[in-house]
């Protein structure tokens, strides 16, 4: 008597090991996106913690953080100026009265470094000066990950957290 067996998977068989590949893919990707999001909130971190460097460097050659602030101060506007770049690519020109942060001023390297947050995926880039002696100045960002901000301010601090930061008196505040 000959005995006929197939050799082979069935369709349930394989069906079932399409679709446990498919999960196990899918969380791999998911946290591949987290990873990468991640990185862009580090590198949006590092762009703001050099902005101080470069706003002394500005403030060495000009004595201050900037003249003829019109809305980028606290005195008109304690919540600070939103200078978020433009699109695309965070290439046009974001603010007319940012003193140190335009790219009128670019020779503080601060325009290239607002810039470098806002191709890393920073949103709400909002900065803020000392109105009435332009001795002080803050800077916030919102990251790409939800929940994820950061400030810098001319004081030294260089404070990240799940919640945003107020600018007052052109200081961070937690």
């Amino acid at each position: 008597m000959k005995m006929n067996f197939k050799k082979g998977f069935t369709l349930i068989e394989l069906l079932v090991v399409v679709a446990i590949i498919g999960i196990l893919a899918s969380v791999v990707l998911a946290s591949l996106n987290s990873a990468r999001n991640k990185g862009k909130d580090a590198a949006i971190f590092a762009q703001l913690a050099n902005m101080r460097g470069q706003a002394e460097l500005y403030y060495a050659t000009n004595n201050n953080y900037g003249t003829g602030y019109t809305t980028l101060t606290t005195a008109t506007n304690a919540a600070g100026v939103d200078i978020t770049p433009g699109s695309p690519g965070c290439t046009p020109s974001y603010a007319t009265n940012g003193g140190m942060f335009t790219a009128a001023a670019s020779v503080s390297g601060l325009d290239g470094l607002v810039k470098g947050a806002c191709n890393s995926g920073a949103t709400a880039i909002v900065a803020s000066v000392d109105a009435a002696t332009a001795t002080k100045w803050a800077l916030r960002a919102s990251g790409v990950s939800t929940n994820a901000f950061y400030c810098v301010d001319s004081s030294g601090a260089s404070l990240s957290g799940t919640t945003i930061y107020a600018l007052a008196s052109a200081a961070c505040v937690p």
